[in-house]
């Protein structure tokens, strides 16, 4: 299978990619390896996969030398032509869609990347998909598209009419832009509401990362709604397994007359949730940390942030109900398994 992965060189990404490679499948990645973050990670995932520094340059495929499968490129999804070039001449079986602008607390200082990165970009992906006979096009939603929604857990089946960040906006848009075009030009996607993801290679915004940092330096670690929060952390490998089973299977028009928001009966249409369904509090998550790092944090506790939500939990019953699995790995053993790399990577005894 040939598959194009955006955001190759971000952390679902890069995972996706080498687990692709590793299968046998071909895969073009494309990133923009924006400055959101620290640019020295993104190149040290490219460099995993075989991708050299050479990948500075724009719109210049650089090929693999550890995967004869693989070739990397970096690409603005906002370069329509480029965009649509690249689909046309590479001809892919399916599109793997993970490019965005990440971060809520972010969209609050920076709200035209969001635009132009997660709307815009978003667009050029599905007109490329629509001229170009895409088997599958599969994409990253967000489960903070349940916004204000308090029944819990959260399921695909609920209205997520009520999102209270630009980020959570805009992944709701791509999952209305997805079922217009699955309708109109009948190419089908499937969007995935990503629970809380962690691990090894992650993002140095998201919590695990920075607390181990601040931790290890003995430096406070931000606690925001004073330690009331619970998050259905959700380990990368689990992740990764439950994209590729999406990938495999493309998404189908229900029988269903009155269908409910995550499905439809007139387009090849569905969203999923893919989370751990087994939320953990924030303060034993932290205790988790400390226990692995053999050092306790110094706590400093803040009110809840604009746009944050205080309870996350993932109904995905659905996910169980069309492909037989489930997220299975244990907290500890992924906190374990992400401090570990970390220590490694950044050379700490």
């Amino acid at each position: 299978m040939k598959i194009l992965v955006t955001g190759s060189a971000g952390f679902i990404g890069f995972h996706l990619t080498k687990k692709l490679l590793e299968r046998g499948d071909v895969v073009v990645g494309i990133d923009n390896i924006n400055n959101y973050y620290d640019v020295n990670l993104k190149y040290a995932r490219l460099a995993e996969t075989g991708i050299d520094k050479v990948a500075e340059n724009w719109n210049k495929p650089i090929a693999s030398t550890k995967y004869p499968n693989y070739n990397f490129i970096r690409m603005n999804l906002e370069d329509k032509d480029a965009i649509k070039n690249l689909v046309l001449n590479e001809q892919f079986d399916n599109i793997c869609h993970l490019a965005a602008q990440a971060g809520v607390r972010y969209s609050l200082e920076n709200p035209y990347a969001y635009i132009d990165s997660n709307i815009v970009g978003f667009l050029n992906i599905l007109e490329a998909a629509r001229d170009n006979n895409i088997k599958h096009l599969v994409y990253a939603s967000s489960s903070s598209v349940y916004g204000g929604n308090t029944k819990m857990p959260l399921s695909t089946a609920d209205s997520v009419d009520h999102p209270i960040s630009l980020y959570a906006a805009t992944k709701k848009s791509n999952e209305l832009m997805a079922h217009v075009y699955s309708h109109l030009f009948n190419i089908p996607t499937t969007g995935l509401r990503f629970f809380t993801v962690y691990g090894p290679w992650g993002r140095p915004d998201m919590a695990l990362f920075l607390f181990t940092k601040s931790i290890l330096e003995n430096r406070p670690i931000q606690v925001f709604n004073y330690g009331n929060m619970t998050r259905d952390f959700t380990f990368i490998n689990d992740i990764i397994e439950g994209v590729i089973k999406v990938i495999d299977k493309p998404a189908k028009p229900t029988i269903d007359a009155n269908p409910d928001p995550s499905s439809s009966n007139i387009a090849p249409y569905k969203v999923y949730n893919i989370g751990n369904s087994n939320p953990v509090k924030l303060l034993d998550y932290i205790e988790a940390i400390e226990n692995e790092l053999g050092k306790k944090a110094i706590k400093e506790f803040l009110p809840m942030q604009p746009g944050d939500v205080p309870y996350t939990e993932a109904d995905v019953s659905d996910l169980v109900r069309d492909f037989g699995y489930k997220p299975t790995t244990k907290v500890q053993d992924g906190i374990r398994e992400f401090i570990k790399w970390y220590k490694q990577f950044y050379n700490i005894d």
